[in-house]
């Protein structure tokens, strides 16, 4: 008889009842007698969950096959003592000392030939087979030893992958990329017309002329380029998946993840799409980028793209900051209020739990400066005080985990599109898919609606409204995807320069924008990106005027109806803003760069097409948000103003952190979070 297949891995962690809350947890940086120190103050904040060994590897192996468990033993020994779960790392972010220096190679190697140094983190080749070898020894050891330890709850392969070196351009991964080129294409002669090598001369002979697109005396090989990224990216998720088979084979039923870093400022070189199917958990690290911008529209943005890459299911935010960090040109102090406020704008988009990067700051080290829950200054402290108050607020909104955030719209979002758009030699180097994400991000987030991102192949079918800010890279099957979408009755919104090269970076045969040439009933005759400082007027009758910046098209309607036009610039008199109807919805086309009212005031009667009401009487960044499930529905108001709030509820029910019923309303003081369990 054949053998059962075993049961799939949880997706939660293994054994924690209530949400995740806690930190990076070092005390191989300390004494043991601060170790007792920390589990009082650990239970008097209400920490549930810890990370630990995740940069241990010296410690852990201090010399080839040599292991020293002892303190890990009594480390966990003491958290199962005080009933805190522990995410166990593999340390396989930072080789010792000793394995760099039986293993040179198997430190990265820049584009331009210099090989990395040791002293850092994360200088790893990803192809090294000395590499891969000692990863799953340690990996190996790990699992046997403590796969069934009662206070395991979760694995955690590595850290941060892609960051700060994803791609290395060794010898090394010359030649596994040829391998990988071979999978991908097949022969040479697919590679060459893959990447164009007509084209400057550079068609190959052989595979093994192939080197990776190191520097060049001027620009190289787009699609070359591209086929690297997708290489490195691929590469770190073959040596994830080797540790995480080896935990699952040696330790099943408890959950795998690694931590993720979703948002579009901070790391561009991982395909979370490909990942977050590999993963039994999606976890993510999330800190606030001092731009200039709102930090908490850059949360609310990654919160929702770290969920959608789980699929919609419940993901774990397993590092964000107390305060401030260290690793920015300006590292400013969070407000009061303003920690749980981040964490429960997390909680609210999906993640069943909130921690932190670390749990006591470092005295030494390039993290020295990084907060933490227990700061130096200790415990008569307003970042202490906020942590123990944020512990017993998470302990009180246990209900909620399983529960799935609602969204109201999709957008839609490609890494590799992302990576083939920041090539060389684009019509404008001012235009960035990260800014228009970010942008028609805003302008949604603005208008009170909850996003969900999607992949461009993805089932659209369940939003009334979809935006395509940024796909330069598009499939023919996108292009039929979204036209099933706008047929079927959905309202779609689609930026400039989408929808124009194939996987292969190669222009779709034919007018642009290639594949969407259908859905939106239009061609594009030429680009038209504007000189700097360079703004076009659009008018429309009745108005309102809109100003466009950057970029502009001639655009040429093939069945599209003109709502804005260009009224300066050499488009001057065509379309700019179109919409198209197909079959039961509609599809709008916006040429020009638009942004605040400008955009809105397109979204505003595209919304109208997706019978997406206006949501009225919600203050400016005061952000609502729902999560559902078997344990009821619960609304997360976050006053993101100085100013106190009142959100209207149309089903009364009792706020969580108060404990006080709601009816009609619920009032949202300043800098507050207001979580409402709404009566069935």
């Amino acid at each position: 008889m054949p053998h059962p297949a075993p049961a799939p891995p949880p997706t939660a962690p293994h054994g924690l009842r209530r949400l995740a809350f806690g930190g990076d947890y070092n005390p191989e940086q300390w004494p043991e007698e601060v170790w007792h120190e920390d589990m009082a103050l650990m239970a008097e904040a209400g920490v549930t969950m810890v990370s630990v060994g995740i940069f241990s590897w010296a410690l852990l192996e201090p010399a080839p096959g040599a292991y020293d468990f002892g303190w890990l033993d009594r480390l966990l020994a003491l958290l199962h003592e005080h009933g805190i779960r522990a995410d166990l790392g593999t340390p396989t972010v930072a080789p010792p000392a000793w394995f760099y220096r039986a293993h040179p190679e198997a430190l990265p190697v820049g584009r331009d030939g210099v090989r990395y140094a040791i002293g850092s983190r994360g200088a790893i080749c990803h192809s090294s087979a000395a590499y891969r070898e000692a990863a799953a020894a340690i990996t190996e050891q790990l699992a046997r030893r403590y796969g069934s330890h009662p206070a395991l709850a979760l694995w955690h392969v590595h850290n941060e992958y892609g960051v700060p070196v994803s791609a290395c351009y060794c010898d090394s991964c010359a030649a596994h990329f040829r391998r990988w080129l071979t999978a991908r294409h097949g022969t040479v002669e697919a590679v060459n017309e893959a990447w164009g090598t007509a084209f400057w001369g550079q068609r190959y002979g052989s595979l093994d002329e192939i080197d990776p697109p190191r520097t060049t005396p001027t620009v190289g090989n787009p699609a070359q380029q591209l086929d690297y990224a997708r290489f490195a990216d691929a590469t770190m998720r073959e040596n994830f998946r080797a540790e995480r088979d080896i935990l699952h084979r040696l330790a099943p039923g408890i959950p795998v993840t690694t931590n993720f870093m979703t948002a579009l400022s901070q790391c561009e070189s991982v395909d979370y799409w490909a990942w977050g199917r590999e993963v039994d958990l999606v976890s993510n690290d999330h800190y606030l980028i001092t731009d200039g911008r709102r930090t908490h529209v850059n949360l609310a943005m990654a919160a929702d793209l770290t969920r959608s890459v789980a699929g919609g299911a419940p993901w774990l935010l397993l590092e964000h900051s107390t305060s401030g960090v260290n690793w920015q040109p300006r590292n400013p102090a969070k407000r009061p209020g303003e920690m749980a406020r981040n964490s429960l704008a997390h909680v609210a988009r999906g993640s069943d739990g909130a921690m932190f990067f670390q749990w006591r700051q470092s005295r030494r080290g390039a993290e020295k400066f990084h907060s933490a829950m227990v700061p130096h200054a200790g415990t008569d402290s307003r970042i202490w005080r906020e942590v123990t108050r944020l512990g017993a607020d998470l302990g009180l909104l246990d209900g909620i985990r399983g529960t799935r955030t609602v969204a109201d719209a999709a957008m839609v979002w490609d890494w590799q599109s992302w990576w083939a758009q920041s090539l060389e030699w684009r019509p404008s180097q001012e235009h960035d898919a990260r800014e228009r994400a970010d942008t028609f991000y805003e302008a949604l987030y603005d208008r009170h609606l909850t996003v969900d991102f999607a992949h461009p192949e993805a089932d659209l079918s369940g939003y009334p409204l979809v935006v395509v800010p940024a796909l330069y890279l598009a499939s023919e099957e996108t292009g039929s995807n979204l036209r099933r979408y706008v047929e079927g009755g959905g309202t779609l919104v689609v930026s400039y320069f989408s929808g124009i090269v194939d996987a292969d970076d190669a222009v779709h045969p034919g007018p642009y924008p290639g594949v969407l040439r259908d859905v939106l009933g239009l061609t594009v005759e030429e680009f038209a990106p504007l000189p700097e400082g360079g703004t076009v007027r659009l008018t429309t009758p009745g108005g309102p005027d809109l100003t466009g910046d950057l970029w502009s098209d001639v655009v040429i309607p093939r069945g599209a109806e003109t709502i804005w036009s260009y009224a300066d610039g050499i488009p001057a008199g065509r379309p700019a803003v179109t919409r198209h109807r197909l079959g039961e919805g509609s599809a709008w086309y916006v040429s020009t760069r638009l942004g605040g009212p400008d955009l809105d005031a397109v979204l505003e009667r595209a919304c109208a097409d997706a019978r997406i009401a206006p949501r009225t009487g919600l203050p400016h960044d005061v952000e609502v948000v729902r999560r559902t499930g078997s344990t009821g529905t619960y609304l997360f108001a976050l006053n993101h103003t100085e100013t106190d709030a009142k959100v209207v509820l149309d089903t009364p029910g009792t706020e969580l952190l108060t404990a006080e019923s709601a009816t009609g309303h619920v009032a949202v003081p300043a800098g507050a979070v207001r979580v409402v369990r709404l009566d069935s």
